[in-house]
């Protein structure tokens, strides 16, 4: 065992008064629901109400963030560390297009990171990041997307979440629906990924293995992203204890389980020449890049970003239009006047109505609530915030929904009017989007979300293909669920609901 001496001075001058000052904090709780920018400490920084919000984290950086003039604040964390949080559009946009070079994720992010990531397009900067992007792609183009929607969607729909649907309100059983959700997205993004089927979401709802390693390797690693002392984390991953040796052990586990699957793919490109499959995967292995590392890194990456935004984002969206029944109505008739001779991604594309409700479900609550850059030299935003080089900056698109100057007084209702107009001729409705820089849930600029229109087809389709059968039912009522986020948004607790069938032909 290792005996760490602490000299006299030290504690005097350091430990003592920390103790004193948690202390303190707890006995006067009163400023953790403070939206004032918070107190600052010598060495500690802002610390101790950081550790009082921290169940609640989003929540209190948006109460100071909407509670300030320019909606831009700056957080000071211990040893001096400072952290800029914005929620103003023109610091979105300074950041994410005009200043887009002087912005990249940063070292610190991806040193953090790298052990889950590697070097993949979401912890990649410069032709690294080009690179990546430009092959990815090919993945989101017309002809792609179609198939994803008519094949893979269709067939986890049909085959996988409707039985268990149709399972539960037979049975009056009480289901998770979030839950129920990421298994439907982890079984479609991993097909997209590799061409691999985890078989997640099936009646006995199964603990397959990749899927609870891979969730357990994000909760650890999300740990250590969104720790407030990084040093900790650093001596814990130096000695491999704790948490950190869990990571170590479980992101091995997640990687090797992928790089099981490439060498298949390897040997099926050697047998074949050519991969007849559309993956990720298979389009990096037939462009010639080889490396299992790299093409590993790139394939978490893709299940990273498709495993929980479309499912925190439908998770959302079935909350709201239960507690709103004119919103779901709406929608219904929309379903019912779908053309069914159509083929299902002409159909899915052609939803206006629910295109604006997940809209507006997502700017209440963004699957992504909080995105961070680095910069590479001293700046000045619009708003006249300076920056230091190597400053960390956070957009934060849940604080951005909810700016009165932008979405009006009635900001925090559920209203997916105000993303329409009616078409003068026809009287049809018609989507009217935001600025990307107003409404950065996909991100903006250069870096904008690829996978945007196939997250919105996905979303559709599966609204489309529950609601036309079911009404998904809240079982505690009139009690707004807790929104908490690691990378992604979740509800705490998840989504408890009961399944009723429709009969055929009615409305709400």
């Amino acid at each position: 065992m290792v005996d760490l001496q602490f000299p006299a001075s030290l504690f005097l001058s350091v430990i003592l008064p920390l103790l004193f000052l948690i202390w303190a904090a707890v006995r006067n709780p009163s400023s953790s629901t403070s939206t004032k920018i918070p107190s600052s400490y010598p060495f500690l920084g802002s610390i101790l109400v950081i550790w009082k919000n921290k169940e609640r984290r989003v929540q209190w950086i948006s109460d100071i963030l909407t509670s300030v003039p320019n909606l831009t604040f700056t957080l000071r964390r211990p040893f001096g560390y400072r952290q800029i949080f914005t929620a103003n559009a023109a610091n979105v946009q300074h950041m994410l297009k005009s200043h887009f070079y002087n912005y990249p994720k940063g070292e610190v992010f991806r040193r953090t990171l790298r052990d889950f990531l590697g070097d993949s397009i979401f912890n990649a900067d410069g032709d690294n990041w080009k690179f990546q992007r430009q092959v990815s792609s090919h993945q989101f183009n017309t002809r792609s997307l179609r198939k994803f929607v008519e094949t893979v969607v269709d067939s986890e729909l049909n085959n996988r979440l409707v039985p268990i649907l149709t399972n539960a309100a037979a049975r009056k059983t009480v289901l998770d629906f979030q839950d129920i959700l990421q298994r439907f997205a982890f079984d479609n993004i991993c097909t997209i990924a590799f061409g691999y089927d985890p078989a997640y979401l099936l009646p006995s709802l199964p603990e397959a293995k990749f899927a609870v390693t891979f969730d357990r390797a994000l909760r650890l690693i999300a740990e250590r992203f969104n720790s407030n002392i990084p040093f900790i984390w650093k001596i814990k991953r130096a000695l491999s204890v704790g948490s950190e040796r869990q990571l170590k052990i479980t992101v091995e586990e997640v990687r090797e389980f992928a790089k099981g699957i490439i060498r298949e793919k390897k040997q099926e490109l050697k047998e074949k020449k050519s991969l007849e499959s559309e993956d990720v995967l298979s389009r990096y292995l037939s462009s010639g890049h080889l490396d299992e590392d790299f093409v590993t890194d790139v394939v978490i990456s893709f299940i990273l970003a498709g495993r929980d935004t479309t499912s925190a984002a439908l998770t959302w969206f079935f909350w709201l239009i239960f507690n709103h029944p004119g919103v779901e109505n709406e929608i219904l008739k929309e379903i019912k006047d779908m053309n069914s001779e159509e083929p299902v991604y002409d159909e899915v594309k052609n939803m206006v109505y629910t295109h604006a409700s997940l809209s507006e479900a997502m700017r209440l609550y963004p699957p992504v609530p909080v995105s961070t850059k680095s910069a590479l030299k001293d700046d000045v935003l619009p708003d006249g915030t300076l920056v230091k080089k190597g400053t960390r900056i956070s957009y934060h698109p849940y604080a951005m929904g909810r700016v009165e100057k932008v979405w009006g007084a009635d900001w925090a209702e559920f209203r997916p009017g105000r993303w329409l107009e009616r078409e003068e001729t026809t009287k049809k409705w018609r989507f009217v989007g935001r600025d990307s820089f107003i409404y950065p849930v996909f991100q903006a600029g250069p870096r904008v979300c690829l996978g945007k229109e196939m997250a919105f087809l996905q979303m559709k389709r599966v609204v489309a293909g529950v609601l036309q059968r079911f009404k998904v039912v809240q079982v505690v009522q009139n009690l707004e669920p807790v929104y908490v986020s690691d990378f992604t948004s979740k509800m705490k607790g998840g989504f408890l609901v009961k399944i009723e069938e429709r009969v055929p032909g009615t409305e709400i």
